[in-house]
């Protein structure tokens, strides 16, 4: 797991919670383009071969998702929304660089530190939850997460220099800690 620089406010759980349908749509999207960034993996770095079998897995896992919070959508009577932009992706975009190899590293570390934050915040969700159904869902997501955070650690180790990846991560968190600092308060995983 990476060591995120700042903690998620215990606010931000009591806000998912008094909008938990708001919250419910957000992450919806959340984990549809998920899936998405796995299958830009497989499309942007067709000859990267150690990617291919795993992010088509993290890519079906996370279309998975999407469909479970899907019908957890249906069954509130509620309709998903068209895509927002996610000032905390935006920001952490941002600091990604040009050129394949680059990129190739940034979005990696990217996506570890990304669910990174989403393990934290679905345990945070998880244990705020009544037990039930919806509570074991989220501590089931919060485990998964921790495997992503696993799955774009290794997969950035083993395509560069270890040294090279522990720099961008400390350089990453360092700015997600920032923005985490910055960005208000929302019903929404980031």
């Amino acid at each position: 797991m990476l060591p995120l620089a700042t903690p998620t406010p215990t606010a931000w759980v009591e806000l998912v919670l008094a909008e938990f349908d708001a919250f419910l749509l957000d992450h919806a999207a959340c984990e549809r383009k998920a899936s998405a960034t796995g299958m830009a993996f497989v499309v942007r770095y067709p000859d990267r071969r150690e990617l291919l079998e795993p992010m088509i897995a993290f890519a079906r896992e996370e279309l998975e998702h999407f469909h479970q919070v899907y019908r957890l959508i249906e069954a509130r009577g509620l309709t998903l929304r068209p895509d927002e932009k996610d000032p905390y992706v935006e920001g952490l975009i941002r600091w990604v660089r040009g050129g394949r190899d680059a990129r190739l590293l940034d979005r990696l570390v990217m996506g570890g530190v990304v669910e990174a934050r989403g393990c934290e915040r679905f345990g945070m969700v998880a244990a705020a939850l009544p037990e039930g159904e919806i509570k074991d869902f989220y501590a089931e997501l919060t485990r998964s997460e921790a495997r992503h955070v696993g799955l774009f650690h290794r997969l950035a180790r083993t395509l560069f220099e270890p040294a090279q990846v522990d720099a961008r991560v400390a350089d990453l968190l360092k700015l997600e800690a920032k923005l985490v600092a910055e960005l208000p308060l929302r019903p929404a995983l980031h």
